[in-house]
């Protein structure tokens, strides 16, 4: 007989224990039913698991079970992300000290050893939880075959001309010291000075530049006016000046004055100062008008020599300065304190920079329509998320920034020639490779085998984009990728749509010319207290998710895990758990008395003809004797 309580603190590890003894949800490669694959997402190292992560690969899960109960052969995975910027910070954040004050060596044998016993954790939560997923497919970025597949990726971009290195104005983390791709720049309102200050014209007048970054008047090119402005329509073609040996390196700055139709003639003054660099716009317009370029703004965000006696400050505390110099001359007309959107770095919120840098980026301004061609064949749940998905596309601006100046990534595979300036790429058998450990194996075409070797790691994304891949094993059992290709399901939150989403797009048309799933199931957040979303990085969840599994129970939290729609971010809800917790009470409960009542049946069903027997009945004592030595009869 059933116990009069159930006690889920021993049935719940106790069954965990059984699936893995038994290989319960161990994938069969070498079955007859059809193939159900699942591109799990592969959890960044970056902090603590939390009660969002059990709201969202529980509902993972459900799916998983489901397409089983089907008699599909389910494929699920789980990853670990584990090769980026994120587990860098978060393994400075417990070693309590940056990467640049490190040996790389020491850095990188540190972040093995933190990854390896985060994951371990990861690993038993999950377990825990009840995941159906099989452990035998475990996987991190970090991997000889995660790191193969996508330098392979990146051999092919390049092969392909997809993939290109340029010196170029970047988005830059100054707090970071890295390149950012546009996917992991955010908007943040912010208070901040707007003020108006005054260039002298030639004939002695002034004109009054609104800006909220005086801290860039060193590196100012241009000024702009709008075509149609009549204020200004005389001063096109001229020049204006301003005394800067306060705050610059030069004596005085002179500019050229100039239209542009993306002046807004009705903000500030109307007459706009361009600077290298500032915003997209100023990108734009020294792009198009062929300015000179000054970086008034370093790679660690002080101010650079062109400062003259700023230089080396903060450009926070040089704005002070200047902004204090020039009231010191008389030309400030005009300040107010105003909210206006600042870019920040999604990563740790700093304001970023536009410098000019040697990145590698991956074409996709080119191929938007393919991108939302290949949104399109794909079931997208709920529908609506799709809608998300192409404002990114449409909306994009720059190539896909792929390189980072990190320790931690995943190595470019490629040297450059000393003698000749010629890029050797590894040799596919060669791969993973790590170019600062190893050279080409072969010289370069001038006959020279003196090569520097690539320096950058690649994006996070750059790896994780792989996953179908990987999954997949792409780039070693082509048997293999050609029966999983594309996958069957995406499940994934709504806030990288714009990063995971689409960038293993991107991969999947260039490298298959396929979408590379058939389905994408889109999560929502589970909510704080103050109702934000619950982050690893930022630890701001109330619970600890292993103590209210302790607690409450899995079953129970998985009940308030599936209770809300797929898409829909929800606020942790205790009284849902204790729910979930009333019903497995409820079902166990039921259950003793059926059993209390059904103690001599079984020789019943064995005896009796089944023609005397309803459908109910054969499918109550008939069907569990036929089934229970299979593993579906361990399912709970």
């Amino acid at each position: 007989m059933l116990p009069n309580r159930y006690q889920f603190r021993e049935v719940e590890p106790r069954l965990t224990r059984l699936w893995a003894d038994t290989d319960l949800y161990t994938f069969d490669p070498h079955g007859s039913g059809p193939l159900y694959t699942i591109d799990t997402p592969p959890l960044t190292v970056s902090g603590e698991l939390h009660i969002g992560h059990c709201y969202s690969y529980t509902q993972t899960d459900v799916i998983a079970r489901f397409h089983r109960m089907r008699g599909e052969r389910v494929l699920y995975p789980m990853g670990f992300d584990d090769n980026g910027l994120p587990t860098e910070r978060f393994v400075e954040k417990i070693l309590k000290r940056k990467a640049t004050e490190m040996d790389r060596a020491e850095f990188l044998a540190a972040c093995l050893t933190l990854t390896q016993q985060t994951e371990d954790r990861f690993e038993a939560l999950w377990r825990r939880l009840s995941l159906s997923v099989d452990w035998h497919y475990r996987y991190s970025t970090l991997s000889p075959i995660a790191q193969q597949t996508s330098q392979w990726s990146f051999i092919q971009l390049y092969r392909s001309g997809r993939a290109y290195a340029q010196l170029a104005p970047t988005l830059w983390c100054p707090d970071c010291q890295t390149a950012i791709a546009q996917a992991e720049l955010d908007d943040k309102m912010l208070p901040t000075l707007f003020t108006t200050f005054a260039f002298q014209l030639p004939d002695g007048r002034s004109l009054p530049i609104a800006t909220t970054r005086p801290e860039l008047l060193p590196a100012c090119v241009a000024i702009f006016v709008h075509p149609n402005d009549q204020r200004y329509a005389s001063l096109v073609g001229s020049s204006a000046h301003i005394a800067s040996a306060a705050f610059s390196s030069q004596e005085s700055i002179e500019v050229p004055i100039l239209a542009d139709e993306l002046v807004d003639p009705a903000k500030g003054s109307g007459a706009v100062m361009c600077c290298t660099f500032g915003d997209a716009t100023d990108v734009r317009w020294w792009r198009m008008h062929h300015l000179p370029l000054h970086a008034a703004i370093g790679r660690d965000g002080h101010m650079t020599a062109l400062a003259g006696p700023l230089a080396g400050l903060t450009s926070i505390a040089a704005r002070k300065l200047i902004l204090q110099r020039l009231s010191e001359q008389g030309l400030i007309l005009q300040q107010k304190t105003i909210e206006h959107t600042v870019g920040i770095h999604e990563r740790c919120g700093t304001p970023i920079e536009y410098l000019q840098t040697r990145q590698w980026f991956i074409r996709v301004l080119d191929q938007k329509e393919r991108f939302l061609q290949a949104g399109r064949q794909m079931r997208w749940n709920p529908a609506y998320m799709r809608s998300r998905y192409e404002h990114w596309v449409e909306n994009l601006q720059w190539d896909w920034c792929i390189s980072r100046q990190r320790f931690l990534g995943g190595p470019f595979p490629a040297w450059t020639c000393r003698a000749c300036g010629e890029l050797l790429l590894a040799e596919l058998d060669d791969l993973p490779v790590d170019p600062l450990l190893a050279a080409p194996g072969r010289a370069c075409v001038c006959g020279s085998k003196d090569f520097e070797p690539e320096t950058d790691v690649m994006d996070t994304w750059a790896t994780s984009s792989c996953t179908p891949l990987i999954i997949g094993h792409w780039a070693d059992d082509p048997v293999w990728f050609q029966r999983h290709y594309p996958l069957s399901l995406r499940p994934q939150a709504h806030d990288i749509i714009r990063t995971w989403a689409f960038y293993t797009i991107v991969k999947g048309i260039y490298h298959t010319d396929l979408p590379p799933w058939q389905e994408v199931m889109i999560s929502g957040h589970a909510l704080s207290t103050e109702r934000s979303k619950i982050s690893k990085s930022k630890g701001n969840s109330s619970v600890d998710s292993m103590t209210l599994i302790e607690q409450e129970s899995a079953d129970a939290l998985r009940y308030w895990a599936t209770s809300v729609k797929p898409g829909h971010d929800t606020p942790f809800n205790p009284e849902l758990l204790a729910l979930g917790r009333r019903l497995v009470t409820k079902l166990w409960n039921a259950s003793r008395f059926a059993e209390s009542r059904l103690q001599e049946l079984d020789a019943i069903a064995l005896t009796a003809p089944p023609t005397l027997l309803h459908l109910t009945d054969r499918w109550l004592f008939i069907m569990p004797l036929e089934i229970q030595t299979e593993k579906s009869w361990l399912v709970r």
